[in-house]
């Protein structure tokens, strides 16, 4: 306040109401504005008495609304930024996720706010800020809990990829990635809180397979790409026509053998090694037929083996 006279002022009030204040000179004053409402008078009181005032207004400030928040979700362990927008934003003085403070805000503009997420419990919270009009209304926010992976099936695959794994655990839901090592899934789809179908790509070796969600990233489970099996050579390569010959196939990436046909007819098996299958020829026709192994790396190459009739007299 400006004016003169104000040496050893011993009062200042806003209309009826005394303010805290400070003599800066014989013409000007700072003073404090007390609570209130309308139009008053500002007067100062001195050994000469009272002046004869200046009108002051006070003004409503409005009550901030909140009409977004981004990201709507976010890790239970807190410390990520999300923007709220709405309106009034200026003067904030404080931002809650239900009844916990924001780690810390920063109001941007009259429309913007950025706050880091406090820690809390899975679900949903309302954020609310306070400014000099009051408390917003709230917007939701949900904690969402790290997920985690507890199989996938197959747990092996080709080299290739290209294949469909069923990943099953808990918290999938708004999984934003599934990676097989550092390799992004070729697709996957969320089809529940507690299963992923994810298409993989290719690799090699022993992998981790991840999900990430907005709550985090999950534990790895493995998963083992595996090589087209390869076969060189049988023993015998011919017997008769019935049925209960061994075969034995000789090659590579046998461990994981799964099927073994002869032409289009399965047979029983039994998986001696990597390099080394036996198998029990099925009964059929005279004539070569194509032998071939399946394993979680695909199907091998074909050998032929001979069925060969009894001699007739």
């Amino acid at each position: 306040m400006t004016g003169s006279g104000f040496t050893g002022a011993t009062a200042v009030r806003f209309g009826s109401t005394s303010a805290s204040f400070t003599v800066v000179s014989d013409t000007q004053i700072s003073a404090v504005a007390p609570p209130g409402s309308g139009t008053v008078q500002v007067t100062v009181t001195g050994p000469g008495g009272t002046g004869s005032g200046a009108a002051y207004s006070y003004v409503s400030a409005p009550v901030p609304v909140l009409t977004s928040v981004s990201p709507g979700q976010g890790p239970v362990g807190g410390g990520n930024t999300v923007t709220l927008t709405g309106s009034a934003l200026t003067g904030v003085t404080g931002v809650t996720f239900g009844s916990t403070p924001a780690t810390s805000f920063t109001v941007v503009s009259a429309t913007q706010i950025t706050a880091v997420a406090p820690p809390g419990a899975t679900g949903p919270v309302q954020i609310t800020v306070t400014g000099p009009g009051g408390t917003s209304n709230g917007v939701t926010y949900f904690y969402v809990g790290v997920p985690t992976l507890t199989g996938a099936a197959p747990a092996l695959g080709p080299v290739s990829g290209d294949n469909i794994v069923t990943l099953t655990g808990t918290n999938l839901l708004g999984a934003t990635a599934v990676r097989f090592g550092s390799t992004p899934a070729l697709s996957f789809t969320v089809v529940s809180a507690t299963q992923i179908s994810a298409v993989a790509p290719p690799g090699s070796g022993t992998v981790q397979i991840t999900a990430a969600t907005p709550g985090g990233t999950s534990n790895g489970v493995p998963y083992t790409y595996v090589a087209v099996p390869v076969l060189t050579s049988l023993s015998p390569t011919q017997g008769p026509l019935n049925t209960g010959t061994t075969v034995t196939l000789f090659g590579s990436g046998l461990t994981t053998t799964s099927t073994v046909l002869f032409d289009t007819t399965p047979t029983s098996f039994t998986v001696v090694s990597d390099t080394w299958v036996t198998a029990i020829a099925p009964s059929g026709a005279a004539g070569p037929v194509n032998v071939r192994v399946t394993t979680p790396g695909g199907t091998s190459n074909s050998l032929v083996y001979t069925r060969v009739g009894a001699p007739g007299i």
